[in-house]
């Protein structure tokens, strides 16, 4: 087969000027602006077959990226992509990447912080890839667009020391091959955010802007919220004279915590219909210790939707059959696991999934998954997923630590929203945290948690607690009444996987996030985001003896405006999370 893209001539230019506003269903921001320049080229190869194929290419502001378009033609109807040559040369840098075993995979590890020419060539390194240019600027490398195509890794040049190849994901059935095109075809966009400040990456749209848009006519169900979660604690139950477990009892209970807390949701996790790592289980039967008409009738009745876990394999052999049967039942949502693939035929699974889900009017929350690409435009029903190391890692390692936690926000985050699965009250200092699965304990604050509400996006967010855990405790008001959808997102201060401090606003109110690593810190927060007028500042601070007993947390009321500085210390381990209340509006 003969490689595309040599010995060719430029036969064809156009440039095109972008300025568009599109209002979102919800996400980081109300509005998408998509302001920038993009220009097509047209190319041929010189002799031979003289195939044809674009690329287009895009700059912003914040980013330039590009792709590659096969036209539909005589010579090139069903391509069979091998590999890409696409290729990144870097100057000397610290880079911040995620390494990973081989392309079966959750895309869950800690990210490593190593010199560009050091990194070692035997590893992957998952999307996104963030390194800092020595006496230049920061850039973020990911994808946006990805249909029909395998996803995207880098690996290092064994001969470049500075340079990192792309590789794609081979197909399942046929590891020699990485695709099997139809044309005309779109390749995804290869993404390059730049930046003097890797904290401006986070108010950045440029993947959603690189998206197709939205296919869900009228999104008016798609209901974004947070979630009361029982398997996270190993279904915890006190004071109640029954065993907590996977039975209706359980769940009953959970959907009272959610109801009183102002949860939109119940997420009934896995084993509600088998095993939970059995390809052949039916999904539209339950086992007996669960009554879903029950179940679901008595969450309505309480205002809770209800979320089922699904393994995928089940998904793909039953979707047709399960999920206008869940609409019947009165399921709102579900939340597909341990795909940990993106080779070609899973890219165009997840999509299969989306279009059904949407179809049977169902949110979705991905699993054991790959980044985000911007899906989530073309199906906002995609309310959330995994693809990184997450708050469950507590449960067996310590590979979640406040390091990790704050190396999130400028890498995994970039892509898109992620299900971290924040909430937990049950926290140790770094000397007395040990892993466990039942009741698992986390590393940092009880302010830290709360700080993930504002800091990790996630239009779907766990509350992971069992209820007794936040019975009458500090700090608890505030997971009742933070959003998880945002009108603007505003990055104020930070360092990659040291501390962070952003602000975002939802309707008349702020919300602050503030988070640390196992470093105390004083942070000085201008409230300049603020705007005009007065607000109550209702401010969940590390405790002053936050340092030894990380469960303080010291709630203030603090009238301020947008010429003030709030000053604030942050416990090794700790943060800080604020609500903003407009009290008087010039």
């Amino acid at each position: 087969a003969a490689t595309l893209g040599v010995d060719i001539e430029l036969i064809g230019k156009k440039l095109t000027p972008m300025n568009e506003t599109v209002e979102l269903p919800f996400g980081k921001t109300k509005y998408l602006h998509n302001r920038g320049r993009e220009l097509q080229f047209v190319f041929r190869e010189k002799s031979g077959a003289r195939r044809q194929f674009v690329i287009f290419a895009r700059a912003y502001n914040d980013a330039v990226a590009f792709r590659i378009f096969l036209p539909l033609q005589p010579n090139l109807k069903n391509p069979v992509v091998v590999d890409e040559r696409t290729s990144v040369r870097f100057p000397n840098g610290t880079a911040y990447a995620l390494p990973l075993k081989n392309f079966q995979t959750p895309y869950e590890n800690n990210y490593q912080t190593a010199p560009v020419e050091k990194l070692d060539s035997q590893s992957l390194y998952g999307l996104p890839f963030l390194i800092h240019l020595k006496e230049g600027p920061w850039v973020a490398v990911t994808e946006a667009a990805l249909d029909d195509f395998p996803g995207m890794y880098l690996r290092k040049d064994k001969q470049e020391r500075n340079t990192l190849i792309t590789q794609l994901a081979p197909l399942h059935s046929d590891t020699t091959v990485a695709a099997r095109l139809t044309t005309p075809h779109f390749l995804p966009w290869r993404v390059f955010m730049v930046s003097d400040n890797p904290g401006k990456f986070i108010e950045s749209n440029v993947i959603l802007n690189l998206s197709e848009p939205s296919k869900v006519e009228n999104p008016c169900w798609i209901r974004p919220g947070k979630v009361a979660w029982p398997w996270w604690s190993d279904r915890v139950v006190e004071g109640r004279n029954f065993k907590g477990g996977m039975n209706t009892p359980t769940m009953k209970y959970y959907i009272d915590f959610a109801a009183e807390a102002g949860l939109e949701y119940l997420l009934i996790d896995a084993e509600w219909y088998g095993k939970h790592d059995t390809p052949d289980e039916d999904i539209t039967t339950t086992i007996p210790e669960i009554d879903m008409p029950e179940i679901v009738k008595y969450a309505d009745s309480r205002g809770v939707g209800v979320l089922l876990w699904l393994n995928w394999q089940c998904v793909r052999d039953q979707m047709k059959r399960a999920f206008p049967l869940y609409q019947k039942w009165g399921i709102k949502g579900v939340k597909v696991d341990y795909m940990n693939r993106d080779d070609q035929e899973m890219v165009n699974f997840y999509r299969r999934v989306a279009e059904e889900a949407a179809r049977c009017h169902l949110v979705v929350d991905f699993h054991g998954a790959y980044k985000p690409c911007g899906l989530r435009r073309e199906f906002p029903n995609i309310l959330t997923r995994e693809g990184v190391l997450g708050l469950e890692w507590s449960k067996w390692s310590k590979k979640c630590n406040p390091q990790h936690e704050l190396i999130l926000p400028y890498t995994r985050m970039l892509a898109g929203p992620m299900d971290f699965t924040p909430g937990s009250f049950r926290v140790e200092n770094r000397k007395n945290f040990k892993p466990q699965f039942t009741d698992p304990m986390v590393m940092g604050t009880r302010a830290h948690q709360l700080a993930m509400y504002v800091v990790y996006e996630s239009p779907l967010q766990m509350v992971v607690g069992h209820p007794a855990s936040f019975f009458a405790q500090t700090g608890f008001q505030f997971i009742k009444t933070v959003p998880t959808v945002w009108d603007t997102t505003v990055f104020i201060s930070g360092e990659v996987g040291k501390y962070i401090v952003l602000a975002r606003k939802h309707g008349n109110e702020w919300y602050l996030g503030c988070m640390t690593d196992w470093n105390s810190r004083e942070v000085s927060v201008p409230l300049s985001f603020l705007g005009e007028g007065l607000y109550m500042a209702q401010i969940y601070r590390d405790g002053a003896g936050a340092d030894e007993d990380p469960e303080q947390v010291e709630a203030v009321l603090k009238e301020v405006k947008s010429s003030d500085v709030l000053k604030i210390r942050l416990a090794p381990g700790g943060g800080a999370a604020v609500r903003f209340i407009p009290t008087w509006t010039p």
